[in-house]
């Protein structure tokens, strides 16, 4: 499913470009009907990210090594993009004072377009997931404390936070709009201070992340109340079709958050009933898994391909369409490069180090006889998922 979401940011950087959205057309059918589909598809990926945390965590599991793979997982594909987008094409903008928050994943903490947005645009997010996967320990620990009847109403009430989030915050001063740089996207005009708190600021998107444990907790503890797959997604397209003419700030994330929520706990329920979904195969698997550095190497492509190689119109409907196939799929071929020669390795790699740390620690164990090095109390980690 984290492809499918991919592809909707994807489709949205596809139609920024000036070969499908011009100055003098910016809201033509294809650029009209994905124009949501950035903030959707990344509003996806932290629900999910939440929930696939919640699901797989274990009890035995440590907070600093939960934290390196994580780290680990992002870090090396966030590196290597960065140098190939500074290389490529964002040197000529750069400056040190986005670079560097940008590299160091902090660029979602300022306010300002040209940093949240530098280098590689859709890092941002990055610098969300950073802030989650350092919360998520207590995070869980404070949601598995929470009693099963009563999960429903904190996911509720979580829901009712994000979706309250934008009204509240058109009540704060607009200040500065996008501007020219943004003339195709559905961002012009608006404030860059109520967008940033809207959708760029971590400890507003820790809600979505949050919602995704919730919804994790619900379906394992046996609350999930039953909703299909096929009926889950019927709600999803609707709200997003609904976000289209929704106010902008609402159609960031609030119409698609509870759908999205819905729908992932939907596919999972029925995963564990045995039952499996139509993305259950191996292709879709695949996908997913390269999907991380699909999303990351895909807005390199189409800004060398306009920016360097001046690619700005299309003769035709059909040369437009087969363009975006061929970069649709070079993305996927650079996405799978990535994966294989950076991502898995380093993965790989992590783990290897830890199972030989824990046949260190699992030899070091004190015996019948008396106690052994490492046996004290204080040197015992806090585990992830116990108070």
């Amino acid at each position: 499913m984290r492809f499918f979401a991919a592809f909707l940011v994807f489709l949205f950087h596809l139609s920024l470009l000036d070969a499908y959205s011009t100055p003098g057309e910016q809201h033509g059918p294809f650029a009209s009907a994905v124009k949501n589909g950035g903030w959707a598809g990344v509003t996806f990926f932290f629900i999910l990210s939440g929930f696939v945390l919640a699901w797989s965590a274990r009890d035995d599991d440590t907070t600093t090594s939960f934290w390196g793979r994580r780290i680990v997982k992002i870090a090396p594909n966030h590196v290597v993009t960065f140098f190939v987008a500074l290389a490529c094409y964002a040197y000529a903008s750069a400056t040190w004072g986005a670079g560097i928050p940008n590299f160091l994943l902090l660029q979602a903490w300022v306010p300002r377009d040209d940093v949240f947005f530098s280098i590689n645009n859709p890092s941002w997010s990055l610098s969300c997931e950073l802030v989650f996967y350092l919360l998520f320990p207590a995070l869980y620990r404070r949601v598995r404390q929470i009693r099963a009847e009563r999960l429903w109403w904190w996911a509720g009430g979580t829901a009712m936070v994000i979706i309250s989030l934008p009204l509240l915050v058109q009540l704060l001063p607009a200040g500065e709009s996008f501007g020219p740089n943004h003339a195709n996207s559905p961002l012009y005009g608006h404030s860059i201070t109520q967008m940033w708190l809207v959708y760029i600021f971590p400890p507003a998107r820790v809600l979505d992340f949050l919602l995704g444990i919730l919804m994790a907790r619900i379906v394992l503890t046996g609350r999930w109340v039953g909703l299909g797959v096929l009926p889950a997604l019927a709600v999803t397209l609707t709200a997003y079709v609904l976000s289209l003419q929704a106010p902008f700030l609402f159609s960031l994330n609030a119409v698609v958050v509870v759908p999205f929520a819905l729908l992932i706990s939907a596919a999972a329920a029925r995963d564990a009933q045995g039952r499996g979904t139509a993305v259950g195969g191996r292709v879709w698997v695949w996908l997913g898994e390269v999907s991380f550095a699909f999303y990351l190497v895909h807005q390199i492509l189409l800004s060398v391909l306009q920016e360097r190689f001046g690619y700005r119109e299309t003769g035709s409907l059909a040369e437009a369409a087969g363009v975006a196939v061929l970069i649709a799929a070079v993305s996927l071929l650079l996405a799978w490069l990535l994966y294989a020669g950076v991502e898995r390795p380093a993965v790989r790699a992590w783990a290897r180090r830890g199972r030989a740390r824990t046949l260190r620690v699992a030899r070091d164990q004190p015996s019948a006889d008396g106690p052994g090095p490492g046996s004290e109390e204080s040197d015992r980690p806090v585990t992830v998922g116990t108070p």
